[in-house]
């Protein structure tokens, strides 16, 4: 486990892309250098990053809507399901607090505009940092909406960085709470994949579990 036990959104990014796309990233493991990769660690690595504002507002804000709820009142009839959230140190700040809970804020606070984020991450793909995959993913929890027109306009700015990389990210998947956006580098080739508030409630109580 990491020193910010950053394993929570690994798994959040586990789950949303074995619900959302494919039963078989279910089997992926939480491990470093990709964040989770295939058993074999050579198939499919796959880094999990964020891109938000750095402050403790805009964490506590991302964690509810990653819990798929506004307030603690507005699902009392839930209650077991936000004890559970409260408990896990994850969501702290989902009572209305002022701010997150102690396992998540670390990782939240070091988090990185979009731009300065894909940059950092296409280098240490192309210096080797996560090793050889035959396919590798960069995965992006993004706080702010993103249009679609962004959306295109990241996917080119991410393969025009590592156009030169011998080690290149395959895949790009860009989770902006309400939508998956899966980003083919290869072929420049996105698919949106909406997210109902009931699926981000599921994917972070899967997620809470070890």
């Amino acid at each position: 486990m990491s020193r910010f036990d950053t394993c929570f959104f690994e798994r959040y990014a586990r789950v949303s892309l074995e619900k959302l796309l494919d039963k078989d990233f279910a089997a992926l493991l939480n491990m470093d250098r990709p964040d989770l990769q295939s058993a074999d660690g050579k198939t499919l690595g796959i880094e999990v990053t964020r891109a938000m504002p750095e402050t403790k507002e805009a964490a506590d804000t991302m964690l509810k809507e990653m819990a798929g709820i506004r307030s603690v009142r507005e699902v009392s009839d839930d209650a077991e399901d936000i004890d559970k959230m409260l408990a896990s140190g994850y969501g702290y700040g989902l009572d209305g607090g002022q701010y997150v809970g102690s396992k998540e804020y670390d990782y939240w606070s070091l988090a990185l505009p979009m731009r300065r984020i894909i940059e950092n991450k296409v280098s240490k793909a192309g210096n080797g940092f996560y090793g050889k995959f035959d396919s590798l993913g960069l995965y992006i929890f993004s706080k702010d909406a993103i249009s679609d027109e962004k959306v295109a306009d990241i996917v080119n700015f991410t393969i025009s960085l590592q156009s030169q990389n011998e080690i290149r990210y395959d895949f790009l998947y860009l989770s902006e709470i309400n939508n998956l956006n899966v980003c083919d580098l290869r072929s420049s080739h996105i698919v949106c994949h909406p997210i109902s508030r009931l699926q981000r409630r599921l994917f972070f109580l899967s997620s809470l579990e070890h």
